[in-house]
């Protein structure tokens, strides 16, 4: 049997990168073959693909560990290395994709919401493969002597949570019912006993109309008061209704073993849902109290009846033994649902959104971030930026150079200024440090100063922090900066 999982943390790395080649041609007859240094080949992504075949996301209850293949060495006479496969990791519509804190393992931000099939989001991208040789020619550099290392992938930790996507929630408190009524109208056969939380797990079921409609309803497991604080098992099963069109909320009408009152139970959950998230107190729901053929609950359906009116909700009395009102309760949710479905396909409707989220992805790595970290200290980051720093082979002075020059002209030195940072600042790349020198200022050397407009559309997305141990020096800095 398969076991139900719900939320889990995965770590996942795509494919380092193959480096370049620094190579020239060497053939009889052929003197001073000109450089022919091949290409890296691109590491293989880590790839989250919704299958609406799954059900679960038990693959990833176990194995925490993804990585995907590398790409290889460019070599000599021109020959690239080959790109590495990309993984492919399949998850059940709705599940939510979210990159974590790597210390606290805490959610930072999203990454996707998949509810397509065949949706997919790059969740680790593969290194790039460096270049070779063969790209850095230029008029005045005939031979270059240096080719790019290749790109090592990123790793980090993300969070996969499904939420199921069910037409119909059932709710309510513990032992009402909810798994009796969906193994009556439905061919799901969850596990049924006289004691609370006999169900631990949401069970599916599609349940047809005898006007031929049908829809797909949860069996959610109990809620208790303070499930929204995490009391219970609240937080864990709250999420799954979250994407339902339609609540369906069950009242034991004899109160249970507790003998607890109808009225109150039904407060009691509506108060939870909401306080849970605010739209759930919004959303459709039919009201039924179940366990109506018992004898002594005529006036306890009777309060619940005027309490779900109060509300403007459609109430059912029904009883899952004898099947009291169950077929009248079934047409009438089918007939909602459909309603929904046409208004949530005009206001929403289902698109793929992989292009989306992989401009998301791609415009977070493009951002640059200088953040000042101590007096005389700024740390530069961003993937972009720092893809170049670590394709850089910092034991060839061409190398070096080469990475100098494409700084200047993406306007990384400008935008230091902008920030504050003066001659002598202490300039943090990853593990490297270098010294800024700022040439943006008017000289008596027939210099051009660097357009500054121009220098802008390279960084379209400039995060600016300060952070310095001396506050007096912050204010010194941006008054001289302005």
């Amino acid at each position: 049997m398969e076991t139900f999982t719900d939320l889990c943390h995965i770590n996942v790395k795509g494919g380092d990168g193959g480096a370049g080649c620094m190579s020239f041609r060497r053939e009889a007859y052929v003197p001073k073959g000109g450089p022919d240094g091949g290409d890296g080949g691109h590491g293989g992504n880590v790839v989250i693909v919704a299958d609406a075949q799954l059900s679960s996301l038990i693959d990833y209850r176990y194995k925490h560990h993804f990585k995907a293949e590398r790409g290889t060495h460019g070599k000599g006479a021109r020959r690239h290395g080959s790109d590495g496969q990309d993984l492919l990791l399949r998850v059940p519509l709705g599940t939510v994709v979210r990159e974590l804190d790597p210390e606290t393992q805490e959610p930072l931000y999203e990454i996707a919401d998949l509810t397509s099939p065949g949706e997919q989001v790059v969740v680790a991208p593969g290194g790039n493969g460096g270049r070779g040789n063969i790209h850095f020619v230029t008029s005045v550099r005939r031979a270059p002597a240096f080719a790019e290392k290749g790109e090592p992938a990123q790793e980090h930790w993300i969070e996969l949570e499904m939420k199921l996507m069910a037409d119909v929630a059932l709710v309510g408190m513990p032992s009402v019912g909810k798994s009796s009524l969906i193994a009556r109208i439905s061919a799901a056969r969850p596990k049924i006993a006289d004691y609370p939380f006999t169900t631990l797990v949401p069970n599916l079921g599609v349940v047809r109309a005898q006007n031929g409609q049908s829809f797909v309803c949860a069996d959610v497991p109990g809620l208790i008061e303070g499930a929204s604080e995490g009391k219970g098992l609240g937080h864990q099963f709250l999420r799954h209704i979250e994407r339902t069109a339609l609540i369906v909320h069950m009242v034991d009408v004899t109160g249970g073993y507790e003998g607890r009152d109808p009225v109150e139970d039904y407060y009691a959950i509506n108060k939870e849902l909401k306080a849970y998230a605010s739209k759930l107190a919004d959303r459709p729901q039919i009201v039924v109290a179940n366990k109506c053929d018992m004898p002594g609950t005529e006036d306890a359906i009777e309060a619940l009846r005027k309490a779900a009116e109060a509300d403007n909700r459609t109430f059912f009395a029904i009883s899952t033994v004898t099947g009291l009102n169950l077929d009248d309760f079934v047409t009438t949710c089918a007939a909602e649902v459909a309603e929904l479905r046409k208004e949530i396909a005009i206001t929403t409707p289902t698109v793929d959104r992989s292009e989306s989220w992989e401009n998301q992805r791609l415009r977070r790595d493009s951002k640059l971030r200088i953040e000042r970290e101590e007096r005389h200290a700024w740390r530069v980051s961003g993937g972009q930026i720092e893809r170049m720093v670590i394709q850089t082979d910092w034991d060839n002075d061409e190398a070096v150079a080469y990475l100098q020059r494409r700084l200047d002209r993406m306007g990384l030195e400008l935008q230091l200024a902008k920030a504050g940072a003066v001659d002598g600042d202490e300039i943090r790349i990853l593990e490297l440090t270098f010294t800024y020198e700022d040439s943006t200022k008017p000289n008596t050397d027939g210099i051009k100063i660097p357009n500054e407009d121009a220098l802008d559309q390279q960084f379209d997305d400039v995060e600016f922090e300060d952070a310095p141990s001396d506050a007096s020096r912050l204010t010194e800095a941006s008054s001289e900066t302005e």
